[in-house]
């Protein structure tokens, strides 16, 4: 990777560069006042990423530019049309803390053969703009697209506020900066919005059940499993101003006598991911492998469920999963929304209308009034809801927490259902993965032969979530399996009797991974390609799904032409 830096605050060696040479350029901004914190990286500092990659640059200049040229986001897709584009970045950073006095900004690049460059510049802390001169630094041949943003920080847990703007070259022009009012959180606007989103109080027996426990000061456990939404993606400070942990604690606040410390968080979401893993990591991240029995369970894969290969089963299997526990949990599906306010409500709602679940959707709150004007009524636009096209910021969590509180302060005021809810009927959708549970490299004695060959290294660069309250990430699937190019290529050998089962494999950016193939009973079912996400993170694929169970091989090797690649078995699900 070629690499251009300097220490400097405008980047060329001199003192702070005047305002002519961007004084009358055209300003297309890419974050505007937005939060950002540092969080330990697997390298040992201390940063905030934004990923520039895909279509998350042309989303940001939509949604903080309010760029619909469609010319001028073309030219945002490459780093040459960037190159023509843009003059220059203004960089302004306000620590949230007198001590933290500096930020290093980084502009990455992607190059097409797996380089790319690097530009940074030390910014000051005290909301003074910096101006990085593109002129001032020599473009890589090399280089694709942009990759991200970096801002580095001296010390782990250090907020920011922070404004990019890119100066554009002349002869291009983008709308200036539209300011929307702050959300009034407290109006009779927002609370109708907010109550819009109840789609069902369902049977309430079960959740009433768990209020009144925490009314008495008993033990209660709130758990929530999902996707990066519920890890808290694009929430700032992510452990404490997430969905989760807001509505947990208005849980507290609301219900539960003196401090509170009667009420466990759980919190199990992990970005990229559909049911078809939450499912596999249930035992583990929820249950905490049979060591904790929550009394109400949040459901939330409205928006990752479009990547379940079972089109629903998994969800419903994991919904009767958390039902058809023994202490008979409250369980409630949660359907979040994404920027183009998608999300798979209709498939899933079904689900809960069959077991008469509780359920609470975002989409429903907030869809229809984004496109109203501030005169009809708008509460929160699209820009103040999402902090890309797929994460709500910290309004559009407290947003979320708001809509399940509003779902906890109904279920209180009502008088509790007699009969409880009925799982003893055939499922809508199915139920096949209902009994699946975890296999990897430490709980496979006495279940399955497993000859690891070529595998038998462990990958310790992995996908991290904060688990539960956790400011720290923990590194998902540790127990795992991995090929390199030292290992040899003998093939990964297991044989086990079971119906279904699933590979959790991992996705990654890194080009030393490469392509495996894998074999069932001697029949190449699948790929495993880590490249087509790019991004590191956890992959689930089924390899079988059978009526009865039956013995079966499964041996997986690297692709021709990628012998001397990396590629990580993380795990497997497996239903007997």
């Amino acid at each position: 990777m070629t690499n251009s830096s300097s220490d400097v605050v405008n980047g060329t060696g001199g003192p702070i560069a005047p305002r002519d040479p961007v004084a009358k350029r055209s300003e297309l901004y890419i974050l505007h006042e937005s939060m950002i914190e540092a969080t330990l990286r697997s390298d040992g500092k201390f940063s905030q990423e934004i990923y520039l990659d895909g279509t998350r640059l042309v989303d940001k200049a939509r949604i903080v530019g309010n760029v619909s040229d469609e010319a001028i986001l073309e030219l945002l897709k490459s780093s040459s049309g960037f190159r023509r584009l843009v003059h220059s970045i203004g960089i302004s950073v306000q620590a949230h803390e007198e001590e933290v006095t500096h930020v290093n900004f980084t502009l990455e690049h992607r190059g097409m053969n797996n380089s790319g460059s690097r530009v940074s510049v030390s910014c000051p802390t005290d909301g003074n703009e910096t101006l990085l001169i593109l002129d001032d630094y020599e473009a890589s041949p090399d280089d694709d697209v942009l990759a991200k943003f970096v801002f580095e920080f001296g010390r782990v847990g250090a907020l920011a506020t922070t404004t990019v703007v890119f100066y554009l070259n002349d002869g291009y022009e983008v709308p200036e900066l539209v300011n929307d009012s702050p959300v009034e959180f407290e109006s009779q606007a927002y609370r109708e919005m907010i109550k819009r989103s109840l789609m069902s109080t369902g049977n309430n027996k079960r959740l009433k059940a768990a209020i009144e426990k925490a009314k008495r000061g008993e033990p209660v456990t709130i758990a929530y499993i999902g996707g990066s939404i519920t890890q808290g993606a694009g929430a700032v400070p992510i452990h404490s101003h997430c969905y989760a942990y807001r509505s947990y604690d208005l849980f507290k606040q609301m219900f539960a006598p003196q401090d509170g410390s009667s009420i466990r968080l759980i919190k199990a979401g992990l970005g990229g991911t559909p049911s078809e893993l939450g499912i596999v990591r249930y035992d583990r991240d929820v249950l905490k492998e049979g060591t904790t029995h929550p009394d109400i369970v949040i459901v939330e894969f409205a928006v990752n469920d479009a990547g379940d290969e079972t089109g629903g089963n998994c969800y419903e299997s994991l919904v009767l999963k958390a039902l058809n526990a023994d202490n008979k949990p409250a369980v409630v599906l949660l359907f979040s929304v994404f920027m183009n306010d998608w999300n798979h409500q209709d498939r899933l709602a079904p689900v809960g209308q069959h077991y008469d679940l509780p359920m609470v959707s975002v989409k429903d709150a907030v869809v229809e009034q984004f496109r109203w004007t501030a005169d009809q009524g708008k509460v929160i636009s699209k820009k103040q809801f999402f902090y890309d096209i797929y994460h709500p910021t910290n309004a559009g969590h407290r947003v979320m927490a708001d809509c399940l509180t509003w779902l906890f302060a109904v279920t209180d005021q009502a008088i509790s259902d007699e009969e409880d809810i009925s799982t003893d009927k055939l499922p809508i959708i199915g139920n096949d993965y209902m009994g699946i549970q975890l296999l990897d490299r430490l709980n496979g004695e006495g279940i399955v032969q497993i000859d690891a060959g070529g595998f038998r290294e462990t990958d310790t660069d992995l996908h991290t979530a904060n688990m539960d309250d956790h400011t720290y990430g923990t590194p998902q699937f540790p127990n795992n399996w991995m090929h390199t190019a030292e290992s040899g290529a003998d093939r990964f050998k297991m044989t086990l009797r079971s119906k279904r089962l699933i590979l959790v494999f991992k996705d990654s950016g890194d080009p030393s991974f490469g392509t495996a193939n894998i074999w069932v009973d001697g029949k190449l079912v699948r790929q495993g390609d880590p490249h087509i996400a790019n991004w590191t993170h956890c992959n689930a694929v089924i390899l079988y799904d059978e009526r009865d169970s039956n013995e079966h091989t499964v041996e997986i090797e690297m692709a021709v032409g990628h012998e001397d690649k990396r590629f990580t078995i993380l795990g497997f699900g497996y239903v007997l």
